[in-house]
């Protein structure tokens, strides 16, 4: 049962556009909109309507809007990014961004690493992780060019949650899956919004993954 909901993230009068553009075509424009702890959201939208942008707004990779932001009440354009990114925000993406070379395993204690996580028994906590997404502690032991892409998608998972985040971002997760790999991850996704509280905003293009969402943003191309 998930607790009382309460707002994570919100946007407040949101506007982008590129610095080479003209100036009054923007990317987006206007956009307010407020998610919760505990739901999944699709943002949808044509090529070109600023989905993956306004997933690098949110997470602090892209500047140059204006309107608001808002992490928990706190205006992102005045916080510390860097820790934002490395505590309160993960990131999973369509091409997983894991590093090859290493081990399933590996690649999670790297990050907690980066993030500076103080896990007293760091190996038992990521095989943790993977067991939460679906993999087994023989999975840690597995260089990343062993698996498939559904079980790297599973990995990327586990190395977004291994510092706690609130929300979890996933810029097109399913794009490379097949229908029932895809399935199994949007379980994973529901299961942490719906079961750990968390805020999962997912950039798709993926019927499957709208019917699945809690709740549906739909980007439109806005030039002026």
């Amino acid at each position: 049962m998930n607790k009382k909901a309460n707002v994570v993230l919100r946007l407040e009068d949101v506007s982008y556009r590129y610095k080479d553009a003209k100036k009054d075509e923007y990317v987006f424009k206007g956009l307010s909109y407020a998610f919760e702890e505990g739901k999944v959201y699709a943002i949808k939208g044509k090529s070109g309507s600023g989905k993956t942008t306004l997933l690098s707004l949110i997470s602090g990779l892209e500047k140059g809007y204006t309107g608001k932001i808002y992490y928990r009440d706190k205006d992102l354009s005045k916080v510390k990014l860097d820790k934002y990114r490395n505590s309160d925000i993960g990131i999973v993406f369509q091409s997983y961004n894991l590093l090859v070379h290493l081990t399933a395993g590996e690649n999670i204690l790297l990050s907690m690493n980066i993030n500076g996580m103080k896990e007293h028994h760091k190996k038992e906590y990521v095989n943790s992780l993977l067991e939460q997404v679906g993999l087994t502690k023989e999975h840690a032991k597995r260089r990343v060019l062993k698996l498939s892409g559904g079980e790297q998608q599973r990995v990327a998972i586990a190395r977004s949650l291994s510092y706690h985040p609130d929300i979890i971002l996933a810029d097109e997760p399913t794009g490379n899956l097949d229908k029932e790999t895809e399935d199994d991850i949007l379980k994973i996704f529901k299961d942490l919004a719906h079961k750990e509280n968390k805020c999962v905003i997912i950039v798709t293009h993926s019927d499957n993954v709208v019917k699945a969402s809690d709740e549906v943003f739909e980007l439109k191309n806005k030039k002026s």
